[in-house]
């Protein structure tokens, strides 16, 4: 056992080496968990560790997380660091809701990057969760906290708090200025995220600045099933920024339907943006603005067909 609970093994690949880490008991048969790794029906998320880093996976099909055993708060995976580009559009945000917590990679990132922001990370999964401290997320204090709750589920509450309020009950809801979406399991986009409802609820939940930063992955069809959906709910004023090196594209939706970058601006900002938080925002915003004049979002819907 390591520390923490953790059941230690030996990685199963042979190209591969270090360790990996379950939740599993001390007595669990070993050889048969090492067999389900690596035929892939192994069904928890778990941990490897080659002493350099750390990957959570959640099957064999997709990465989850990476951490950089010596650069703990870095954003180490692609798709993370272009997630952040919503600062392109919101500066200066003070409530970000994150639904998926993974290995912490964003919410780690932006409690500490963003030190006048409240973050609230949703997780849906105990098992997740309990990883935290082997990523080293932030333990629950007044501008941080991380709740065990289905995404659909945690926003269809603060929908009913809300309708409470009009009613004259006293419990408030909070809106959010960002809301990022990066919720899967091990077959890919949770279903649970996956209906017009929810999508009505995250919108709902945004004040009226706020943008939604959504992580796509998967078959072609069911990234494009999800834009029609966020279609239905923010209408078509989406950007959408693509991950060349895994295939994700990073979605952003505006709350305010009238929502128009203003790109001299935004291009004018990226440059100390990139001194300040140390990625390449002005790579994000010239992709960005390149896309919505060539029509990205287009072209990822008709790939559907």
């Amino acid at each position: 056992m390591s520390a923490g609970g953790l059941l230690e093994l030996p990685n199963p690949f042979p190209t591969e080496y270090g360790k990996v880490l379950l939740h599993e008991p001390p007595d669990a048969d070993r050889e048969a968990l090492l067999e389900n790794i690596r035929s892939g029906s192994y069904d928890k998320p778990f941990v490897a560790d080659d002493g350099d880093a750390r990957t959570l996976y959640f099957s064999l099909i997709y990465v989850q997380s990476c951490m950089r055993i010596k650069a703990p708060d870095a954003l180490e995976l692609a798709y993370t660091r272009k997630m952040m580009a919503f600062l392109l559009f919101h500066t200066n945000p003070r409530s970000l809701l994150l639904l998926g917590l993974g290995g912490g990679s964003l919410a780690k990132f932006c409690h500490r990057r963003l030190p006048l922001a409240k973050v609230v990370a949703v997780e849906i999964s105990p098992q997740v969760i309990a990883f935290r401290e082997l990523f080293g997320v932030p333990p629950d204090d007044g501008r941080f906290r991380v709740v065990e709750a289905d995404a659909a589920d945690y926003l269809a509450a603060a929908r009913d708090k809300r309708a409470g309020q009009r009613t004259g009950q006293t419990e408030t809801c909070e809106r959010h200025d960002v809301i990022m979406i990066d919720a899967f399991d091990r077959h890919g986009l949770a279903s649970s995220i996956s209906t017009p409802e929810f999508y009505a609820d995250v919108r709902a939940a945004l004040l009226p600045r706020g943008v939604l930063v959504c992580n796509l992955a998967g078959k072609r069809e069911e990234r494009a099933a999800h834009l029609e959906l966020m279609m239905t709910a923010f209408g078509d004023n989406l950007l959408v920024l693509p991950v060349e090196d895994d295939g994700n594209e990073i979605v952003f939706a505006f709350r305010d339907a009238g929502f128009e970058p203003r790109w001299r601006w935004i291009n004018s900002q990226a440059l100390a943006m990139r001194s300040r938080y140390g990625l390449d925002f002005p790579r994000f915003a010239a992709k960005l603005e390149r896309g919505s004049k060539l029509g990205y979002l287009q072209r990822s819907l008709g790939g559907a067909a």
